[in-house]
């Protein structure tokens, strides 16, 4: 659905030169929900707007299903660019005009009669569930139904693409839940391929099927998200993940020698990470009857991602070394990766 190919964008001023996105390759597929992370400054908003080309690349190809953005002339991008909605962390809507007024106002153009206008405008507000603040003005929605808003009016052209730019940025975390249950739904219902721009893991972890990381303009790896969660490559992917798990706890407490990590002579510290099918089996209580190993479980963190269970256990395994090591070796083979943090 979209492709970019070698995209490059550099931002001159008398102050000197920014070099926002540096040879950023992407493929998205349609009907995909794809999310681009990183943290404030790493281009991820410039990436997002070149995919509608509100700003030009310097250099390279935006494809949007074989159709080069970048070679076209003025009216053609028109063209193109109706087939991409977009919303923004901050709304941006018409403050003098109803949630209806919002609505209707990419349809002004459209040669609608004013009847046909009106059901477009109600079926686009009861398809983000807003209906009933038809006639409010922003000023009297919350900032929830303000986003509501936005999206309704993002998709009152009839994209097949939706760019979000950080849309809930400005949100609570219940009100984010909300939004990106909308986005599921709307993805589910009308195909949409969604491009979501973020700093948040969670909002990640929560919506998308696939992700892009990005590092001072730079794409550091990409990936389905159940492979970014269980075996990050690049470091600033292994802190983005490690902000949504308790598990970093436990360093902080190895640190302070907390009495909750202090072992006896023989016993070991061990992460344990598993995922699939192991979930539902009896691991632990396996070590234990068949090798003797008693195995106290300190921390522990499970995602579902993508209908995978994901997880991780923080354990002090007591026990003979012998023992020890022949539960080690048994979890091992049973694709549990097996990470001893402290030994005694």
């Amino acid at each position: 659905m979209i492709q970019l190919i070698d995209v490059s964008k550099t931002f001159h001023s008398r102050n000197g030169t920014v070099q926002a996105i540096r040879n950023v390759n992407l493929e998205i597929e349609k009907s995909d929900i794809f999310g681009v992370i990183g943290y404030s400054g790493a281009g991820k908003s410039t990436l997002v707007r070149c995919i509608n080309l509100l700003e030009y690349p310097t250099s390279g190809k935006v494809l949007l299903e074989g159709i080069d953005l970048t070679a076209l002339n003025e009216k053609k991008l028109r063209r193109q660019r109706q087939r991409i909605g977009m919303i923004f962390q901050q709304f941006n809507l018409f403050a003098s005009r109803t949630v209806f007024g919002n609505v209707a106002f990419p349809l002004k153009y459209k040669g609608l009669k004013k009847r046909e206008m009106k059901e477009k405008v109600c079926s686009l507000l009861e398809l983000a569930g807003i209906s009933d603040k038809a006639r409010a003005y922003p000023a009297q929605l919350s900032g929830g139904q303000k986003q509501r808003v936005a999206i309704a009016r993002a998709l009152a052209n009839d994209p097949g693409i939706l760019l979000c730019d950080e849309a809930t940025s400005a949100l609570d975390p219940q009100t984010t839940q909300s939004i990106l249950k909308l986005l599921k739904d709307l993805n589910r219902k009308l195909g949409l391929t969604i491009v979501l721009i973020t700093h948040e893991m969670s909002v990640i972890k929560e919506v998308c099927n696939r992700v892009a990381v990005m590092d001072k303009g730079r794409v550091v790896e990409q990936n389905d998200v159940f492979s970014i969660f269980s075996s990050p490559q690049a470091q600033i992917t292994k802190d983005f993940i490690r902000t949504t798990s308790n598990l970093p706890r436990i360093d902080e407490l190895m640190e302070e020698k907390s009495s909750i990590v202090q072992l006896k002579d023989g016993e070991r510290l061990c992460r344990l990470d598993f995922y699939g099918a192991h979930t539902k089996e009896a691991m632990i209580s396996w070590i234990s009857r068949e090798y003797q190993v008693e195995a106290s479980i300190i921390f522990a963190n499970v995602e579902v991602l993508s209908d995978t269970v994901l997880g991780s256990l923080i354990v002090i395994l007591s026990g003979s070394a012998a023992n020890q090591n022949s539960a080690v070796r048994f979890l091992t083979d049973h694709d549990i990766r097996v990470e001893v943090m402290k030994s005694a």
